[in-house]
């Protein structure tokens, strides 16, 4: 079962094609560079992720612990994985799980919990990102 929502913050994205390496299709590594509200604090956030496109044109992504959220009471990082479907104007929508882990009193609330998230971008590489604890 889902929580409320504990955060939710936009980005915008610089994206790359890589190699994926497997199924001769493409890869991309994307960064993403924004910040917004997360467990009531103001945050900035920062992360480098990639995906590869699977055979029926899904993409696999992952954020292999390249996440790091900022706010005036401390740091965070995080780990992400989802699966993604081009939209019909030309975006992403991302649906995952991610985990979090930080030293900070404020953010503490994010240990030891898995968040299920949505993440959402247009061509332009505008991107949300919503962050729901399961519980």
């Amino acid at each position: 079962m889902l929580g409320n929502k504990a955060g939710s913050m936009t980005f915008k994205e610089t994206n790359k094609a890589i190699e994926s390496g497997k199924y001769g299709m493409p890869g991309m590594e994307t960064s993403a560079v924004g910040g917004g509200k997360l467990l009531g604090h103001d945050v900035m956030a920062q992360s480098t992720f990639t995906a590869e496109m699977r055979p029926d044109g899904s993409w696999l992504g992952e954020c292999p612990n390249a996440g790091i959220i900022f706010c005036s009471e401390g740091v965070a990082t995080f780990r992400a994985n989802g699966v993604g479907n081009m939209t019909e104007s030309g975006g992403v929508a991302f649906r995952g799980g991610a985990s979090f882990e930080t030293t900070s009193e404020a953010l503490s609330e994010l240990n030891g919990k898995f968040y299920m998230f949505t993440y959402d971008s247009d061509p332009e590489g505008n991107a949300e990102w919503n962050l729901y604890p399961c519980e």
